[in-house]
């Protein structure tokens, strides 16, 4: 399967748009390597009530629905959940919207987890959080790190990591190029900060 070329980087710079009153989630996503922009995520389709509810304690139940697009615009992805109770399942869809994965949350999971499957219901890594601190790990079927998302990096300065939920997105060089897996990987920034944050 070949992919959109920009999936195809190691290293990326999630930011969050900081603004009083904002219902939806925006991001954008940087090349760290070189500090330009590669991707938006934005969400264009919001509802009145879902917006209403953002502002309320029951904001972690709201459906979303979020669309990656790369420099020109075209649509790489888009990660949507319905409304949600107790356990979130978020699917991950390419820009023809054929399905490329689903997040499965795992209920009671101890610093939050999902089990990653693919297309056609076969589990293929987890994503796992730690309590210390802001991080989760992608593990493969050998409980081996192909990919890590955390608040923090050595790499850069603090200006980055302001009051906004800011994520790095580390992936491993064991994962080849043109891997499908590398669009879960991008989502599950969107899926933790929807899912997990208060």
């Amino acid at each position: 399967m070949e992919i959109a070329a920009v999936l195809n980087k190691n290293l990326f710079l999630i930011k969050e748009h900081i603004g009083m009153f904002k219902a939806s989630n925006n991001f954008d996503i940087f090349d760290l390597e070189n500090g330009k922009m590669i991707m938006t995520c934005r969400e264009p389709n919001l509802g009145f009530f879902t917006k209403l509810f953002r502002f309320t304690d029951y904001k972690r139940m709201t459906p979303f629905e979020i669309e990656i697009k790369d420099e020109q615009q075209k649509t790489l992805m888009i990660i949507k959940r319905g409304v949600t109770l107790f356990r979130s399942d978020v699917e991950v869809l390419d820009g023809n919207q054929r399905l490329l994965g689903v997040f499965k949350q795992k209920f009671f999971s101890i610093g939050g987890k999902f089990e990653v499957w693919d297309k056609n219901d076969r589990p293929l890594c987890t994503l796992k959080g730690k309590w210390t601190g802001w991080n989760f790990s992608f593990l493969d079927k050998n409980n081996t790190e192909i990919a890590h998302v955390s608040k923090k990096w050595a790499g850069i300065g603090k200006e980055f990591f302001t009051s906004a939920d800011n994520y790095v997105i580390e992936i491993k060089n064991s994962v080849p190029e043109n891997d499908p897996i590398r669009y879960l990987i991008i989502a599950a920034v969107m899926c933790i900060d929807m899912v997990f944050k208060e």
